[in-house]
């Protein structure tokens, strides 16, 4: 079936495809494909993503992302979507009835757009580190809303990179992009596969969050005396492991009150980033020694 251009305020370069069928080609991109299938998609060397809804997606076009293909409703080429048409050049654009695309996604399309964008080529753990004086690491946390929210508050409370386990869900899944309102393009991120210590070799020191007898409170001050800080959080559930624990510097909690025995991971990283993202203040502090930390 041939580009049907709907509208002649178009650009002239674009392809305006109606569809009414779901197994129109092209359209597979945004409806049969999984999440691991989108990732290993032969149309782009690294890899496919979905950005769902205008404001994330003119985020993710002013971070350098390349879009490949658009999925619209037909009201929205003339409205919400009219600015991404202008901007994303020469790619095909999808457009239907709302029933249509929610039967081909099987979802309603948030502000009616879906975008298709190359996955970009992730930085090493060490440019990440190197550049960086606060990270938070992302340990095993496979909730895609939570790690949505982590990046929003990791992106917007001073947090310089995100490092995430290997066990942990992919930020470019198209419901934690949308989650973090395009904060996963704006935190510079990168999987690490070397062992949570191995962050000292870059001067780091670790504190992972956890609430433990030997934990301190997050806002004592010596904590924002450390000039490289890693805050390691853990999975939905039961948190870090006794490993990470372990094997981290710090161990500090949030204060509880009300019998209130945690909060849920991502509410945690914002208190954390809020807190901790700031770095060292101007006037030192009377520093705790490591071993008041430690959990052995």
């Amino acid at each position: 079936m041939p580009p049907e251009r709907l509208h002649q305020s178009y650009p002239t370069n674009m392809a305006i495809i109606e569809i009414t069928s779901l197994s129109h080609p092209g359209v597979e991109i945004f409806g049969t494909l999984t999440e691991a299938q989108l990732r290993q998609s032969m149309e782009a060397e690294r890899g496919l993503f979905i950005a769902e809804s205008p404001k994330v997606i003119h985020v993710a076009l002013n971070a350098g992302y390349r879009p490949v293909a658009l999925l619209c409703e037909r009201k929205h080429l003339t409205g919400d979507a009219a600015s991404l048409l202008e901007r994303c050049g020469d790619i095909p654009v999808y457009t239907g009835d709302r029933q249509v695309l929610a039967s081909l996604t099987g979802y309603a399309l948030t502000r009616g757009v879906l975008c298709a964008m190359q996955r970009p080529v992730l930085p090493s753990v060490d440019s990440i580190c190197r550049q960086s004086r606060r990270l938070v690491v992302i340990d095993g946390v496979v909730d895609t809303t939570n790690i949505g929210a982590i990046f929003r508050s990791a992106a917007a409370l001073g947090i310089d990179g995100v490092l995430l386990t290997p066990s942990s869900c992919d930020p470019l899944n198209r419901r934690a992009v949308r989650v973090s309102m395009g904060a996963v393009f704006l935190v510079p991120w990168t999987w690490m596969d070397q062992p949570l210590p191995s962050l000292h070799q870059w001067g780091y020191v670790t504190a992972a969050m956890a609430l433990t007898e030997q934990s301190v409170p997050i806002h004592h001050p010596s904590l924002q005396q450390i000039d490289r800080l890693a805050i390691i959080m853990g999975t939905e559930g039961d948190g870090l492991s006794r490993e990470a624990i372990a094997d981290a510097d710090y161990v500090v909690r949030i204060p509880m009150s009300h019998q209130v025995d945690s909060l849920n991971v991502a509410a945690a990283a914002a208190i954390a980033c809020w807190v901790l993202g700031a770095g060292p203040t101007a006037e030192p502090q009377a520093s705790l020694t490591n071993n008041t930390f430690i959990t052995q």
